[in-house]
């Protein structure tokens, strides 16, 4: 047996959609597989023991392999575990603690009394906006099979039924992800549901249940329970709010068990808002979620998936919500708040306006920041600040257009390469690139090369052991030493820019000599590919200036390439030696620190000598304070996620 040990660093660990990555990569191998924990150990082909051994980000793990291809198998397990996530919505951890059923509290039931109508009820705000409509009541009837034993002869007829009832739930789960956007929060936690469907944890209890003598819809809401109840004790909220998922699984094969349909969001009034005891993904999944104004529910918590499907499509949500059930089922008219996470149940005349006229002023604002998707965010000098998306996938594509996206930015090729047993063919990779420069030509798209390394490696390219990855061999120094993996990468970079519109950059330089090394790489393809008679275009070069080296030679660097792009998130890392993954350090780790700033200042200089052009693609460019200044030291190029776009137009052109 061979194993091998790992630092996890998933964004929040292994909670349900990791989970699902995970248990979907370790079934791609022959080999058993095991994770181990602390003391505990799961099957790496199970998601739901995975989420039960509750491993969090930055946990050791080691993991075992026994089979044909356990090599492989430890490699690019271990390399997923070890990847380093984007920022994204990873939920309001910090007041993300589970929410039970508090209907018995006698101080909730007295925080709002009957005639109150301009009190509010409280509960965790889990997804912002305001809300001002009628209520929809979900509360769909409780379950309450008839309880019998089984005799001997009926125990492999029900087992079967259960089978049925079992594939059924992953067929409705199936449909639900067809109608689900490719790559989407929502087609990613249907198919974590999906997992929760076929895991032998929750069927084998359920089976064993029906083997013991119980009828199968009576075992899959006690099995449902119990397993539920195992995560509800654990002490991580992400996986607390897993018990959400079981425990509406459950529900379903015993729904297919009894031959009943459940009540369906889809019935709730375009424009209301959703009032429930809880609300889980499968139910709202396939709703028509543009038509919700809101949900507020007593159970839940800012870390279920229900909270992050709303978030996903921005509709104000509070769970775990203070009063009683009765007062739920009773209102016909709700005002919530899921930012602050205050409720107000009929809420009495002057609560109603000042909730409308926040309302109002909320479409405002939106309606004219949209007015900016398609602004040209000139400055009053007639300087043109373009304003770029920065994507990993061409998934985001349209999510950067519909905001006006002048371009890409950057666009990160590792997401290619990370999330799969070997890396991309030079077919593969010219495809994804000429598809994302075709979709924004003429508007200029930068591709950076492969930005990998120690901290966020990919299948298939062997990295050894560093004390610190971020000094270490990535980027740019990898691809150097491995013209296999680099040449194929540019020579697909080649065939793309036949779109005319194809920039590339070469990330973590931090000296002259690497930047020449690539150019000759560059032109060795240019011949490989006029040999081979297969069609090409020519791209500008950048670099990427992300090292304290790279600020400190930019004047040298301003000589070799057309352009600059300032990697803000980890230039500022490595000029205030402050790791942006502790937050010990985290009041040393600013853009804008004086010291960066100065850095930023000095490249600026020194392109503006060398008359190229100086963007920012780091985090700090979607800044409002930082804007003012970047633009004063001659950035001409802001790139950001496309959520950040119109605000950032808006400021530009507030200067």
């Amino acid at each position: 047996m061979l194993e091998r040990k790992a630092l996890v660093r998933v964004r929040e660990g292994l909670h349900a959609r990791p989970a699902t990555e995970f248990v979907k990569l370790a079934r791609s191998f022959s080999s058993d597989l095991e994770i181990v924990c602390g003391e505990k150990s799961a099957n790496a082909k199970s998601a739901v023991k995975l989420m039960l051994l509750g491993v969090k980000e930055l946990d050791e793990i080691t993991l075992r392999a026994q089979g044909a291809d356990a090599f492989e198998a430890l490699e690019t397990l271990s390399n997923f575990v070890a990847r380093l996530d984007e920022p994204g919505d990873s939920g309001l951890r910090a007041v993300a603690a589970p929410v039970g059923d508090p209907s018995s509290s006698a101080p909730a039931q007295q925080a709002v009394s009957s005639e109150a109508g301009g009190r509010a009820l409280r509960g965790v705000p889990a997804s912002e906006g305001v809300a001002l409509a009628a209520a929809f009541a979900f509360f769909p009837e409780a379950l309450t099979p008839t309880v019998r034993r089984l005799a001997a002869g009926e125990i492999e007829g029900e087992l079967l039924r259960l089978r049925a009832a079992s594939a059924a739930v992953a067929s409705e789960l199936a449909q639900k992800k067809e109608s689900a956007a490719p790559g989407s929060q929502d087609a990613l936690i249907v198919e974590a549901l999906s997992e929760i469907a076929r895991d032998d944890s929750l069927i084998g209890r359920i089976e064993a249940l029906v083997r013991e003598g119980a009828e199968a819809a009576s075992a899959a809401l006690q099995a449902g329970a119990e397993l539920a109840g195992e995560f509800e004790r654990m002490a991580d909220v992400y996986l607390n709010a897993r018990s959400e998922d079981i425990r509406a699984v459950a529900r379903h094969i015993a729904l297919a068990l009894l031959g009943k349909k459940d009540v369906s969001l889809k019935l709730a009034p375009p424009g209301s808002v959703i009032l429930a005891q809880e609300v889980s993904a499968f139910d709202l999944a396939g709703a028509a979620l543009d038509t919700i104004a809101g949900i507020v529910c007593l159970k839940g918590a800012a870390t279920s998936h229900v909270a992050i499907m709303a978030r996903a499509h921005g509709i104000p949500t509070v769970l775990g919500l203070k009063a009683a059930l009765e007062q739920l089922q009773s209102a016909k008219v709700v005002a919530l708040d899921g930012g602050s996470g205050e409720v107000f149940l009929d809420p009495d005349p002057t609560t109603a306006e000042s909730f409308q006229a926040r309302i109002d002023g909320t479409a405002r604002e939106n309606a004219m920041l949209q007015v900016y998707s398609r602004a040209e965010p000139r400055l009053r000098d007639g300087r043109l600040i373009e304003i770029a998306a920065n994507l990993g996938s061409l998934k985001e594509i349209s999510a950067a257009m519909a905001v006006g996206a002048m371009g890409v930015g950057l666009f990160r090729t590792e997401f290619l390469f990370m999330e799969r047993r070997q890396p991309p063919s030079e077919d593969e990779q010219a495809d994804v690139y000429f598809q994302l420069a075709s979709a924004f030509a003429p508007a200029p798209v930068i591709v950076r090369t492969l930005d990998i390394g120690g901290d966020k490696p990919a299948p298939g390219i062997e990295f050894p052991h560093e004390d610190n990855p971020f000094l270490g061999w990535r980027g740019v120094r990898m691809c150097l030493d491995r013209p296999d993996i680099f040449k194929p990468q540019l020579r697909a970079l080649l065939r793309a820019a036949r779109a005319g519109n194809v920039k590339v950059m070469a990330p973590m330089i931090a000296e002259v000599e690497e930047v020449r090394r690539v150019k000759g790489l560059i032109e060795e393809c240019r011949a490989e590919l006029a040999a081979a008679g297969v069609a090409y275009g020519e791209f500008d070069l950048g670099v990427m200036v992300e090292t304290p080296a790279a600020a400190l030679l930019a004047d040298e660097l301003a000589r070799e390439v057309a352009f600059f792009s300032i990697g803000t998130n980890d230039l500022t890392q490595y000029v205030m030696a402050a790791d942006r993954l502790n937050p010990r350090v985290a009041n040393l780790n600013r853009a804008d620190h004086p010291a960066v700033l100065r850095a930023i200042a000095m490249i600026c200089e020194a392109a503006r000598k060398a008359g190229i052009w100086v963007g920012i693609c780091g985090e700090a460019a979607a800044r409002p304070d930082l804007i003012p200044v970047f633009i004063a030291m001659g950035v001409s190029e802001l790139s950001m996620s496309p959520a950040s776009i119109l605000r950032a137009k808006k400021c530009i052109l507030d200067l």
